[in-house]
């Protein structure tokens, strides 16, 4: 409930500023300020662009479009220099927390500083002494405020990352609480006798090559949803790997699970092509055993996923289950040999 809260709260502030984006730039246009215009224009499309303003935002073409409006701000800065420093003083204060927010830590860092030296500069040409001092003081003093943010923003990432229990991604339970999950999960079903089993399921990239990299990572917010909208209330999955993926089925047979992993597979078989991506799913199937711990039922898991795997991909595959060579597109049934 609190990251709902917390981007419906940002999805609102983000058409906020866009509306009050475009006013600037539609103002400054009619009042002849083609300079603030086009760098309110580059705002707005920086706002537009961002995943606050809509989820779909994470999936290309947005990223690059977002780095495109970004430089193009920075050019519009860069070119003020030209004019005088004090034409476009206000967005030289934001752009370090722009950035900063944009762009990797150190990419940021290095547009930060040669926007400072130049602004210096330009501020020793353009304006008077008294005028001189009082802006460089006012654009350091935003300078170390805004690397003060952006410590504490790093710091605060740092602390509360082994707290996260989602994938900021997928929103699949991080995989540092699945050993922990599934080991209580396993005393529960000991302990009141019922099955369970546990479904891993993993993209069969290496069947493909056609697919970059970027195109794969851009359908994991699909295929979280997908599997999110596939489970009960009480079963629980995981990101285990960057393309796999770990399910826990309380209660469930194997048996029940291999229909359960097949169906799953075959939904996101079909959610990849509907986006033009030519990549299959396998599955791996475990059912909970006597003597099994946590390691062993997800080791059970990956083998099976690797086997299928290893048979040419799109299939799934029950742990142990392959005295006889499951079909392409089918499940194997087998039970443990």
């Amino acid at each position: 409930m609190a990251q709902l809260a917390e981007k419906f709260l940002l999805s609102k502030l983000s058409r906020a500023g866009l509306v009050a984006l475009i006013a600037i730039a539609v103002l400054c246009a009619m009042l002849g300020e083609p300079m603030v215009a086009a760098a309110a224009g580059a705002a707005a499309g920086i706002v537009i662009s961002g995943r606050t303003f809509h989820p779909s935002r994470v999936n290309r073409p947005w990223p690059k479009v977002q780095q495109a409006f970004f430089l193009a701000l920075v050019l519009i800065l860069l070119t003020s220099f030209w004019i005088g420093p004090w034409v476009l003083s206000h967005w030289l204060y934001a752009l370090p927390l722009v950035a900063f927010a944009l762009v990797p830590l150190a990419f940021a860092g290095a547009i930060t500083l040669v926007i400072v030296v130049l602004a210096m500069v330009a501020t020793q040409w353009a304006v008077g002494l008294a005028d001189r001092h009082q802006m460089i003081s006012a654009f350091l003093l935003t300078m170390l405020l805004s690397a003060l943010l952006v410590f504490l923003r790093e710091y605060k990432t740092r602390q509360l990352a082994p707290l996260r229990r989602t994938d900021e991604l997928t929103q699949a339970a991080s995989r540092e609480y699945l050993s922990a999950d599934l080991h209580k999960e396993i005393q529960r079903s000991e302990r009141e006798g019922t099955d369970m089993s546990i479904i891993m399921i993993g993209l069969d990239t290496h069947l493909s090559d056609h697919d970059p990299d970027e195109d794969i990572r851009s359908i994991l917010p699909r295929i979280g949803r997908y599997l999110h909208s596939q489970i009960r209330d009480f079963d629980t999955y995981y990101r285990v790997a960057d393309l796999q993926f770990l399910v826990i089925l309380p209660g469930i047979s194997t048996s029940d699970a291999i229909a359960r992993g097949e169906t799953i597979r075959r939904g996101l078989a079909t959610l990849l092509e509907s986006h033009g991506m030519n990549l299959t799913v396998s599955t791996g199937i475990a059912g909970l055993n006597i003597g099994d711990d946590a390691n062993t039922l997800q080791q059970s898991a990956a083998n099976a996923l690797r086997r299928a795997q290893q048979q040419g991909g799109n299939r799934s595959q029950a742990y142990s289950a392959w005295s006889q060579p499951a079909q392409p597109g089918q499940p194997q049934t087998q039970g443990p040999v």
